[in-house]
């Protein structure tokens, strides 16, 4: 039980993310910048919260530059035609060089202040095993990503702007002749992809680390999409792949200095374990998927 708890725990920054990728790659592009949207994200929420005092403003300011760069990668797919590939690493590299930059010139010695995320939810609940965590008796980050995947899963397949959402994805040629704006269809959704995204990047540096250093997304970004392309484009598939990934991580920890066959079991093969997963899942190890039909074509 207190792996599972850990997991949940590890797997929330994951979880946003990986809906910010089910959002994008559902209606047709491409989201390598992810890794990004997290680190900027993670940035934004620490300087708003230490300067406003408020955690739910980082919030906020997490979301809202998600966001942007949501809609700048989609300017330079659809309308500068940039590969989606190319824009998104570039998205990543501005996000880490603009964030290296600003935390070296903005908070002394390079390192972010110290800040604290918003407070817990039935804080009484605490002891009670697994159902606390999941309420938010730790933190309100967890029983909001939960009400996300429901929320997601709810428009995606239950909603008329999220048949039109699957519709651009699967089908955008089609989907334009029936009426639907394509462009401003795919804006909207990578919006909002941006914005999930960035609340993730928010966990990192409000509850996880609780300050912003230089890379804190570590490359969670493209778990994230492993974990979208491993639960098959779907929010539900998504957030199980992600609690996968997550136990992998867990695992690492309460394995630290363990011994296995006599010899201790190296820590550096124990951190690899959960990116092991999400290689495994990218080259199609752990089962065939298939992506949208639409994802590529911008015409």
């Amino acid at each position: 039980m207190e792996v599972l708890e850990s997991a949940i725990r590890l797997s929330t920054p994951l979880l946003f993310a990986a809906l910010g990728g089910v959002l994008s790659e559902r209606v047709g592009i491409v989201n390598i910048a992810l890794e990004g949207m997290l680190l900027a994200g993670a940035f934004a929420a620490m300087a708003a919260a230490s300067a406003s005092g408020s955690p739910w403003l980082g919030i906020v300011a997490a979301a809202a530059t998600g966001l942007a760069l949501g809609l700048l990668h989609t300017y330079l797919v659809l309308s500068l035609r940039v590969d989606a590939i190319i824009s998104g690493v570039g998205l990543n590299l501005l996000a880490l060089g603009l964030t290296t930059f600003l935390l070296r010139s903005l908070y002394s010695g390079g390192v972010g202040v110290q800040v604290r995320g918003p407070a817990p939810w039935f804080p009484a609940l605490h002891s009670v095993p697994l159902l606390g965590a999941l309420l938010g008796a730790d933190t309100p980050f967890v029983p909001l990503a939960l009400l996300a995947i429901a929320g997601i899963w709810f428009v995606t397949y239950h909603t008329r702007p999220g048949l039109q959402l699957r519709a651009v994805g699967e089908a955008p040629r089609a989907a334009r002749a029936a009426g639907v704006s394509v462009d401003r269809t795919r804006a909207l959704w990578l919006a909002a992809a941006g914005a999930l995204t960035g609340i993730g990047g928010a966990y990192l540096s409000l509850e996880a680390a609780g300050r912003f250093t230089e890379n804190l997304s570590a490359g969670r970004g493209y778990l994230a999409l492993a974990a979208v392309i491993f639960g098959r484009w779907h929010p539900i598939g998504a957030a199980v792949a992600v609690l996968f990934f997550g136990l992998g991580e867990a695992a690492e920890i309460k394995l630290q200095g363990a011994s296995l066959f006599g010899g201790a079991i190296p820590s550096e093969l124990l951190s690899a374990l959960p990116y092991v997963l999400g290689l495994l899942a990218l080259a199609g190890a752990l089962g065939r998927t298939t992506p949208p039909a639409g994802i590529g074509q911008y015409d």
